[in-house]
């Protein structure tokens, strides 16, 4: 029971990490670019494992497995670098922390959608979760009396497909390779990315970094570090449909966190969308052979 209780509490955590990181992301997008931001923020996080890895995953050096686990790094830091660039670009462009968590959660519901296109077995809560987040977008991307997309809006949701292909690319190569090393490998892959963009296309000015500080050091230590360990403690005992379901709620706690620091204020339909938006995010989640299993 302890255990249960034990790994329930690292995985909420894990998601009230992730949600509030989209206020430090708001933040941040006032001082600095999207690519100056990624790149501090992902180094750091890259960085941010060492120790994590010199405690978990502590072996000699193995040219083979190092090579095994550089292609997808890779891959999955190619795919990461678009999708973060295009979710801190919807931060910036919404400027809603609540707004652009919903958005970007719908690479939950995108996920088993893409499996099934793909010959994979998919629940059919995927489906009902499908209409539901669909109903809650048209909702929260209403203007007026009329149904309108904002060029941050349209990116978040572009960002959640790449998010959704970061999740598949992680699921094909994970298991056969070291995590917390492909992990570190991926983020520096995506940090350098955006550091070399940065130098191509913004103006870095140290002031504006120390302003974004706080921000920066947060989404870096915060949001891939502790998160990310949180993440790997508190799924060794639990199930896997339960650790989604719980990381889903990194939506809401993104809403949460941009009323009470931010005084982000949405509509009434604006939260309705959410709400069906949260509601296709768990009914996407959803087995029904678990239950069945459950109930013999």
């Amino acid at each position: 029971m302890k255990t249960k209780a034990k790994s329930t509490f690292l995985l909420f955590l894990t998601a009230i990490i992730w949600g509030f990181a989209f206020v430090a992301q708001r933040v941040g997008a006032e001082f600095v670019g999207a690519f100056t931001f990624n790149g501090i923020r992902f180094l750091l996080g890259s960085l941010s494992l060492i120790p994590v890895i010199l405690m978990f995953e502590r072996e000699k050096f193995d040219k083979s497995k190092f090579l095994k686990t550089l292609i997808p790094s890779l891959l999955a830091g190619t795919i990461l670098f678009i999708a973060s660039t295009l979710q801190q670009l919807g931060v910036e462009w919404t400027g809603s922390a609540g707004k652009a968590g919903f958005l970007t959660g719908l690479y939950i519901v995108l996920v088993p959608v893409i499996r099934f296109f793909m010959g994979k077995k998919t629940s059919i809560f995927t489906f009902f979760g499908a209409i539901f987040a669909l109903v809650g977008l048209f909702f929260l991307c209403m203007t007026g009396n009329e149904f309108s997309f904002g060029k941050g809006d349209i990116v978040l949701i572009i960002g959640a497909f790449f998010w959704a292909a970061h999740i598949l690319v992680v699921d094909e190569y994970v298991n056969n390779i070291s995590p917390l090393k492909f992990s570190m490998m991926q983020f520096f892959v995506c940090g350098l990315l955006s550091v070399i963009c940065a130098l191509c296309t913004e103006t870095i000015e140290l002031s504006a970094i120390k302003s974004a500080g706080i921000p920066i050091l947060y989404g870096g230590l915060m949001s891939v570090g502790v998160a990310y360990t949180c993440q790997i403690l508190g799924q060794k005992d639990a199930d896997p449909t339960f650790a989604s379901i719980v990381f889903s709620t990194e939506s809401v706690f993104s809403a949460i966190g941009g009323a009470i620091i931010l005084n982000e204020i949405m509509s009434g339909r604006g939260y309705i969308g959410c709400a069906l938006i949260f509601i296709g995010i768990v009914l996407s989640q959803l087995n029904i052979d678990s239950f069945r299993k459950k109930a013999k």
